[in-house]
Formats: C-alpha cells, sequence, structure tokens
C-alpha cells in the first residue's frame, strides 16, 4: 500500500505553539491595551462612538500601523518557527524525524502565521465586543479591515520565509530581511544624491521610482482613509438658535486596497520560491551566511556596491571636497575612493561567505570587476550618457508642470495652456545647454560705475517638478546667475525667464485669474504702522484681488525687477491672500501669494480703504518710516560709487551705542567710521 504524503502534522505545530508562546502572549497583552483603554474612555463618558467613525479608525490602523508592526512581528515568528535550520545538530535531529520536508514547510509556516495572527484576533476580538456593546459596529468596515490584516500578515511572513531558506545563519535572517525589504528606497536615495553631485540640475532628493518594491513605504504611502464629512443642524433646546450644526461623518473609504492584494499574490510566490529552496536545501548549510550557493556573487557584488556608494563617497568628503573645483564632483578622485571603499566591502563579504580571513589567493578577478564597475558609473555619470540633465519631457508625456521662479510657484496643465508649458520647455532647454556657463563662470560682487548701478548680475533660484502621466516625476533645481546684458539678448536663459515671468499670462496666472481650481478664501495684512495684523474674510480678499487684478492689468502691479534690491519705496505693510484648491488625495491644498504694496497701485489701495483694512497714517513706505536704515544704504552705495571703500567690501555706519573715531585731520577730508551696523 503506497503511503501518503502528508503536508501538515498537528503535534509540531502544537508544539511550536507551546514553545514560542512567550512571543504572542506577550504580542496579545501589548494588543489589548487598545481596547481597554479605549474602554474606560467609554465608561467615563469620553466618547461617544459610531459606526463609521469606527470603520475609520480600523482603516487607519490598516493602513499606517499594521505594515510597520507585521514587518517587525513576522520576522520575530520567522527567526522561531525557522530556528531550526541554522544548527547543525537541530536540522539533522528534525530531518530525521518521520516527517517530510513538506510536511515540516507547511507545518511550521501555518505556526508562524498563527503566533502572527493570534494577536490580531485577540484585539481585534475585544474591539468587536465593545463596538457591540456601544452601539458602533460596522460589518462591512471590519470585514475590509480583516481581510487586509490577513493579506498584509501573508506577505511578510511569507518574504520572511523566503529570507529565512536564502541565508543559513539566525543573525543574518532580520539583517537581510530588512535590508531586501527597504534596499530599493535605498538604492533611489544613494543614486539620486550620487547623481546630483555629476549632473547639473539633480537636487539628489528620494525619488520614489522604485518605491513599490519597498513594500512598508509602499503601503503606508499608497493606502489612504478618504473621510467625508457633511454638515448637520442639531435642534437644542437651550441655544438662542435653536441648536448648532456639527460636522457628522457620512461616508469612510480605503483607497488603493488593491495593493493589499497585489502584494498578498506576491507572498504566494515568495512562499513557492520558499519552499523550492528548501527542497534543495542542504543541511550542511547551518551556519552559513549564504545558504544558496549561486546567490553567493550576488552577496559579495551587492555588498561591494554597496560600500562603494556609500564609503566611497564618505572618502571622497573627508578627503577631497574641500580640494574639488565647484559645486559638482571631480570623477578621478570620485572612482578612487569608490575603488577603495568597495575593494574593503568585496573583501568583507568574501570573509562573511568563507568564515575565514584567508580570501585574497585568486581574488584579482573580482577586484577588476569592482574598479571597472566604479569608474564605469562615474563616466556614464560625469558625461551624462544616459542625456538625464539634459531630458526635458515632451506636453504629451506630462500630468501637469510645476515652475517655482521669482517668489511664486506656478502650475501649468496640458491641454488648457499649451503655450506657456511650451515656453516653460524652451526656458528649461536653455539653462540645460547653458550648463557649462552656469557652473564655470565666476561672478565676482561688481559696480557699473557708467550706468550708476549697483549690481549687474544676480543669482535666481528656478524649481522645475514635472508631474508625468505614469506617475513618476521629473525634478530639476538651477540657480543661475542673470545679467542685465543677456536680459536683453533674445536666446539667453536669462531673456526667456524675463519674458516669462513678466507677461500678462503669467501675471493673470499669478492671481489664478480664470482658473476654476483655485478659490480665494482669505488673506492677512499686517502694518508695520498700526495695531498689528488683521484676517481677511473670503468676501473681503475676493474684493481685493478684482482690485489687484486692475491694476496689473494698468501695468501698476506685477512686473518684477530681478536686480532690484531697494524695498525702501514699498508700503510698510505685509499682505498675503491665500486660495485653495482640490487635493488630488481628497480635501483642498492651500496655496498663498505674497503682495508687495507700492504707491501707484490705487485701485488695491482704495479697495483696502474702502473696507477698513487700512488707515491713511498706515500708507508709508519703509524708508519714510525707517529713514535710519535706508539712509545706510543709500550712504553705502554713494561710497561705493565714488570709490571711497572698495567693491564689495563691508561699510561700517555710526551706531549711538558704538564708539565714534575719527580718520582725517583739519587740512583733509575727515570720515567717520565706527564698528556698528554693517550693510
Amino acid at each position: 500500500m503506497q503511503s501518503r504524503t502528508s503536508f501538515f502534522n498537528i503535534t509540531l505545530f502544537r508544539k511550536n505553539l507551546t514553545r514560542f508562546w512567550p512571543l504572542w502572549g506577550m504580542a496579545s497583552f501589548l494588543g489589548c491595551l487598545v481596547p481597554l483603554a479605549a474602554l474606560l474612555q467609554l465608561m467615563h463618558g469620553g466618547w461617544d462612538i459610531r459606526p463609521l467613525e469606527v470603520t475609520a479608525a480600523y482603516y487607519s490602523v490598516l493602513a499606517y500601523a499594521a505594515p510597520i508592526i507585521s514587518l517587525l512581528y513576522a520576522v520575530l515568528c520567522a527567526m522561531l518557527v525557522w530556528s531550526y535550520l541554522y544548527n547543525t545538530r537541530s536540522v539533522g535531529l528534525m530531518h530525521t524525524l518521520p516527517i517530510r520536508r513538506e510536511g515540516l514547510f507547511f507545518t511550521s509556516f501555518l505556526s508562524g502565521m498563527a503566533m502572527l495572527l493570534i494577536p490580531y484576533a485577540v484585539t481585534g476580538g475585544l474591539c468587536v465586543l465593545i463596538s457591540l456593546a456601544y452601539g458602533g459596529f460596522e460589518p462591512v468596515g471590519l470585514l475590509v479591515t480583516v481581510l487586509g490584516v490577513l493579506g498584509e500578515s501573508f506577505f511578510y511572513f511569507a518574504s520572511a520565509t523566503l529570507v529565512a531558506f536564502v541565508v543559513g545563519n539566525i543573525f543574518a535572517l532580520p539583517a537581510l530581511y530588512f535590508l531586501l525589504h527597504f534596499l530599493a528606497v535605498l538604492l533611489d536615495w544613494l543614486l539620486s544624491t550620487f547623481a546630483s553631485g555629476f549632473l547639473f540640475g539633480l537636487n539628489g532628493s528620494y525619488s520614489g521610482a522604485a518605491e513599490c518594491l519597498s513594500p512598508t513605504v509602499y503601503l503606508i504611502g499608497k493606502l489612504r482613509v478618504d473621510n467625508t464629512y457633511e454638515e448637520v443642524f442639531v435642534k437644542d433646546a437651550f441655544s438662542r438658535y435653536g441648536g448648532y450644526t456639527d460636522s457628522v461623518l457620512s461616508e469612510v473609504r480605503l483607497e488603493n486596497a488593491w495593493v493589499i492584494g497585489v502584494y498578498a499574490l506576491a507572498g504566494v510566490v515568495f512562499l513557492a520560491l520558499a519552499y523550492a529552496l528548501y527542497r534543495r536545501r542542504r543541511s550542511e548549510s547551518a551556519g552559513d551566511v549564504v545558504a544558496v550557493g549561486w546567490m553567493k556573487p550576488l552577496f559579495r557584488f551587492g555588498i561591494a556596491a554597496l560600500a562603494a556608494l556609500l564609503g566611497g563617497r564618505a572618502l571622497y568628503a573627508l578627503i577631497w571636497e574641500q580640494f574639488q573645483d565647484g559645486n559638482y564632483y571631480d570623477v578621478l578622485p570620485m572612482a578612487v575612493c569608490m575603488i577603495v571603499a568597495g575593494v574593503i566591502g568585496y573583501y568583507a563579504a568574501s570573509m562573511l561567505l568563507a568564515k575565514s580571513l584567508r580570501v585574497f589567493k585568486g581574488s584579482w578577478k573580482g577586484l577588476a570587476l569592482v574598479a571597472a564597475g566604479c569608474v564605469l558609473l562615474c563616466c556614464t555619470l560625469r558625461f551624462d550618457v544616459l542625456g538625464i540633465a539634459a531630458r526635458v519631457p515632451e506636453i504629451s508625456e506630462v500630468k501637469e508642470v510645476e515652475l517655482y521662479t521669482a517668489g511664486n510657484t506656478y502650475t501649468f496643465y496640458p491641454g488648457e495652456e499649451d503655450g506657456l508649458l511650451e515656453q516653460v520647455r524652451t526656458l528649461h532647454k536653455a539653462i540645460a545647454a547653458d550648463a557649462d556657463y552656469v557652473q564655470n563662470r565666476y561672478w565676482p560682487y561688481a559696480v557699473d560705475t557708467a550706468s550708476g548701478e549697483e549690481q549687474v548680475y544676480t543669482y535666481e533660484y528656478i524649481r522645475l517638478i514635472y508631474t508625468l502621466s505614469n506617475g513618476l516625476t521629473v525634478e530639476r533645481y538651477y540657480s543661475v546667475p542673470l545679467t542685465r546684458e543677456r536680459m536683453d539678448t533674445p536666446g539667453t536663459y536669462d531673456y526667456l525667464l524675463d519674458r516669462l515671468v513678466n507677461s500678462e499670462a503669467m501675471k493673470a496666472k499669478r492671481l489664478h485669474v480664470g482658473d476654476s481650481r483655485y478659490t480665494v478664501s482669505g488673506g492677512w495684512l499686517y502694518s508695520n504702522r498700526g495695531n498689528g495684523g488683521v484676517d481677511l474674510s473670503s468676501r473681503e480678499a475676493a474684493q481685493v484681488l478684482e482690485a489687484l487684478g486692475k491694476d496689473a492689468a494698468a501695468g501698476a502691479w506685477g512686473t518684477y525687477d530681478w536686480f532690484s534690491t531697494d524695498d525702501g519705496g514699498a508700503y510698510a505693510l505685509d499682505f498675503e491672500l491665500t486660495f485653495t484648491r482640490p487635493s488630488v488625495y481628497g480635501g483642498h491644498n492651500t496655496d498663498w501669494i505674497s503682495i508687495i504694496l507700492r504707491p501707484g497701485m490705487d485701485n488695491t489701495v482704495a479697495c483696502l480703504l474702502d473696507l477698513g483694512l487700512v488707515t491713511e497714517d498706515q500708507l508709508v513706505t519703509y524708508a519714510e518710516l525707517y529713514p535710519e536704515d535706508y539712509g545706510y544704504e543709500a550712504e553705502y552705495n554713494a561710497a561705493a560709487l565714488s570709490g571711497r571703500i572698495p567693491a564689495g567690501a563691508e561699510y561700517a555706519y555710526e551706531d549711538p551705542s558704538a564708539g565714534v573715531g575719527v580718520i582725517g585731520g583739519a587740512d583733509g577730508p575727515t570720515e567717520i567710521f565706527t564698528a556698528g551696523v554693517t550693510y
């Protein structure tokens, strides 16, 4: 009679649960504290729960807490149920039992899943009982939460199980587990930061391009709880108005819940791979850092690559960064630093794999590959072989484009503003084409004595963010010099930037004129000569916005002077308008614009006076209100232009609290210098 293969052994299952009860017992105890604390609040009348509020709480836990809890708890359960694999005696004993490997695998896996789910079941059961007792039970939300917890728990434990069969050392299990779960995020940040040291315009921040390969980060960022509230009138006999208005939760949705299902399917694949590895796993691999032979080169070169990126950057900062030219890396020193760090990582990984220090013989081939990889990466970025720095997405590729410059943020939408979008793209191309000019030209402080102007160039910060139709983003950050000469030369980025920002279309866009997405919601005005600030209502803000639009159309507002540093002619008022627009994640985003009020803005000033937001005596300029400050600036300009002080030198003016020194004599001019206020 043919024997039947058993995939489950009840004795081993019970043995695992009873042997490791302190782990799931303590986890259950800690989980019980949350519903018990809620029960105490309800018993003392501190809360009044409703079914949808309970559902919102369930979804919040599922979206933001459960991924982190399962990530940490799953690896602990895996370390316990698979601990026999990492000791020669224990693995030999288990494999001599009258249980086939199929039975050992699935029984141990189910044991670990049970240990993982028991705390959730205990905590969730208490929550359900409390919600039933206080009228807060909502079955749909509970079912979605249960399925979500099962999916997340299965994925995390399946991934921990796969790692358990890749390694042969219990301490390597959590190290490799956490590394693999966050490797995509780590590499994204490392490569982005590293590339920004070579490529013009890259900001060096995390891009999120492969975030889905880091499940915990992706789940927390993708899962969202969308709560919808409605305003209802509540009758109250004791109120003078007969009642009051209250916000009541009317709908709760868990957005992107499908992501949990996708990861659960990935967990099935991980489980199948783990089972395949176990069937071929050698018992003698117990104690090895990596138990799978063909994965050992991946481990060795992977550690070398991480060491080259991290260690190479650290070595470069330590021994060479202070000597580099400009803001970008020197390719030869960086390559040398990376090779040194990569070699150290290569030998460290080799020693771990061999469990010996004798790993140098015959290692030159591996070292050559590490060195070649470092040189290839540095040269690829230095010469921008992939064309990353020069990339400007086409209009057909983007969903929206955000431009920050001249102290404002502008958002453009394809199909609505293609003309302006093409101007933005042309400006971006011109900046990218002038990379050498921006990076390599030295800009000392200069005084234009012929025109009497103290400044002939300035620096402007420009940020471009393209949100692509596929959900990815292309971000570029530039700090570029602007000159008066180039601003009058067609084709230069100086010229294109000035024509774009100071166009009538951009002035209207600055005020969100004709954009139904934006609604003016209020504002704030503070007088430096008066009794503090005042908040504008939405009605007042709308009236001021209309008046400001008239001033912009008349040419009294909106023209940006790139070279002006004198704000003494502006009114001593801090004024801003706020706007709201719908968010892609639900709710609303807030936008604001700061407005500098100057004489000549008659419509805006008249509106502010009519609304009583300012008074006539508050309409004074900064120069009139603080003549001593702007007198200092005028004195400095005169001294610089006359040649009495060197261009760019610090010039100190008399401070009443400082001592005064007289330089000169009776027969010559006398000038007063003090160690006072410096401009």
